[in-house]
């Protein structure tokens, strides 16, 4: 990311990458961040539908490779190989990221297993998932290329503090 995208030398043709929906430039896929944004759906489901807690607490975290490796993207091992080969800061970003969001998504899940009256539940599942959306929208930003590394700095530290706080 610190060098332009026409300035990168990616062994995999950049034709290939956009029409498996992997991002030429960075060589990552916005389709990682399905399993992120699932866990958000479930946890804002979670005061109008109880029940949602059973699909939220069988919610598992995966690295990049794990996802790819397990899902239905039909260019999985594209996916695979392209993320590989992107720069490490940009590789470094997303793990980062998405490090950061399983860390709320599991610390929440933790809590939300202690049987917590419903509307303490709600209000943790809340503001778990709005935490998580400006980490979502970053990790977008790094899989679209739209952000450097040094933006990021200590971003997502800070949204697991803030939510910590609460």
């Amino acid at each position: 990311m610190n060098a332009p995208a026409e300035q990168r030398k990616s062994p995999i043709d950049a034709a290939r990458l956009a029409q498996a929906n992997i991002n030429p430039a960075t060589g990552l896929a916005t389709d990682y961040l399905n399993r992120f944004n699932e866990a958000i759906m479930l946890l804002e489901m979670l005061s109008a539908c109880p029940d949602c807690i059973e699909d939220f607490l069988a919610w598992k975290p995966a690295t990049y490779r794990e996802h790819f490796a397990t899902s239905q993207f039909k260019d999985r091992a594209l996916a695979i190989e392209a993320y590989e080969a992107a720069e490490p800061a940009v590789r470094h970003c997303i793990d980062t990221l998405a490090d950061t969001m399983t860390a709320v998504l599991e610390a929440t899940r933790t809590t939300l297993r202690a049987n917590l009256p419903a509307e303490t539940a709600a209000l943790l599942a809340t503001q778990s998932a709005a935490s998580l959306k400006p980490l979502i929208a970053q990790a977008g930003a790094v899989i679209n290329g739209d952000t450097t590394t040094s933006e990021l700095g200590a971003a997502p530290q800070s949204a697991v503090d803030q939510l910590m706080k609460r």
